[in-house]
């Protein structure tokens, strides 16, 4: 019996059987139990952004598991202070943080926070996608997440993305929040209009609402930018992060700026490993580790979208630094990315027409030539099925 098939007769089926088991992995890239390496462009789903075993990571992992890894918050630890501080100087303004374990637990979080204004209205944007527990999900717009577990909690309206004539339109004087992703990362990479979060900040004010960004996939270095919010220069009242924050170790936190920073007391929320000292060690490596990257982040984004956008079967590209999404001319990115993975290259195909790219943030020029050259090929043997 293979692994596979321990897996299909081991494993609660919410996922499909996967097409490979990965067991070793290497800045960019990833090998199989056959042996067979893999050019990585998803990252765990944006998550490995410093590389797969990367040194640095692996060494701070040993030291703090051997000193300290976890006593509940009935305790603090300096590694869960230190990272707090750090990502609040990251963020460039005062706030507080509330640590999670995962993005769908950030927004969670973040979902509570808005209740506790005193209001349960919440505007949020179609193609969205913020997690898969009930509270998460309920603000996903997404049908097929959403309908098998509904009724889930109400007073959530989804208005067009982008669209910052319709969000002033759904924005009421009852609204806790206004809810988005800088750039929609599950829907295809949609990056909204310029002045679009400028507007969204605006309308928010307007009403006294919360403007909540969900950073989980956009932040920590995903767009040459610690946040992808920096890009309009406003100042959200919450921000939720995850992912890239651990380099593929379970971390997500929650930042709450202004009033939205003393919603939360003592008793009203907790966790039971969240902020641990393991996991925060983690996170202040990573961005000890990124903050350099972030220029070569940039320009190794704007490098590949040029030379994406001249490829056969390429209708346009679009994102910012290293989160990109590549619209196909015809839908059949599915079949282009189980193609690729058959040559080494693993893509993702989160919409029948775009590939979505979200490559560990130290991936060179030299590895992304080959799916480059492989893209031809790729592109005719996807046309054909």
């Amino acid at each position: 019996m293979t692994l596979l098939d321990t897996y299909e007769h081991t494993l609660i089926p919410t996922f499909a059987v996967p097409p490979r088991v990965m067991v070793k992995g290497e800045g960019a890239y990833l090998w199989d139990a056959d042996g067979t390496r893999y050019l990585d462009l998803l990252a765990g789903i944006a998550c490995v952004g410093l590389g797969h075993a990367n040194p640095l990571i692996a060494q701070v992992i040993a030291e703090q598991a051997a000193t300290l890894g976890h006593v509940s918050n009935l305790f603090a630890t300096p590694t869960q202070i230190h990272l707090a501080e750090r990502l609040t100087g990251l963020l460039g303004h005062r706030a507080r943080v509330f640590f999670t374990n995962s993005g769908t637990e950030a927004n969670e979080a973040g979902f509570k926070l808005t209740r506790l204004t005193g209001r349960t209205k919440v505007v949020a944007a179609e193609g969205s996608f913020h997690g898969r527990t009930m509270g998460a999900l309920a603000l996903t717009w997404t049908e097929k997440y959403r309908r098998p577990f509904e009724p889930l909690p109400g007073e959530v309206v989804f208005v067009p993305y982008g669209d910052a004539a319709a969000l002033e339109a759904a924005v009421d004087n009852e609204t806790a929040a206004i809810l988005l992703e800088p750039i929609q990362g599950e829907n295809g990479v949609i990056v909204p209009p310029d002045g679009y979060l400028q507007a969204a900040r605006a309308i928010a004010d307007k009403h006294g609402a919360l403007l909540w960004l969900d950073e989980v996939q956009s932040g920590m270095g995903r767009t040459g930018a610690w946040f992808a919010h920096t890009h309009e220069g406003i100042v959200p009242d919450i921000v939720t992060l995850a992912k890239a924050l651990g380099n593929g170790f379970p971390i997500g936190a929650v930042l709450a700026t202004g009033e939205a920073a003393t919603l939360f007391t003592p008793g009203s929320h907790g966790t039971t490993f969240g902020g641990n000292a393991l996991a925060c060690r983690v996170g202040l490596a990573v961005i000890e580790q990124m903050e350099p990257l972030l220029p070569q982040i940039r320009a190794t984004g704007e490098w590949l979208m040029g030379e994406l956008s001249a490829l056969a079967g390429v209708a346009s590209v679009r994102g910012r630094g290293l989160f990109i999404g590549v619209v196909l001319e015809d839908p059949v990115a599915q079949v282009l990315a189980a193609k690729a993975l058959d040559k080494g290259i693993i893509l993702n195909a989160p919409r029948p027409d775009v590939i979505r790219l979200v490559p560990p943030l130290i991936v060179t020029q030299q590895d992304l030539a080959l799916l480059l050259e492989a893209w031809p090929t790729l592109w005719k043997e996807a046309l054909h099925g």
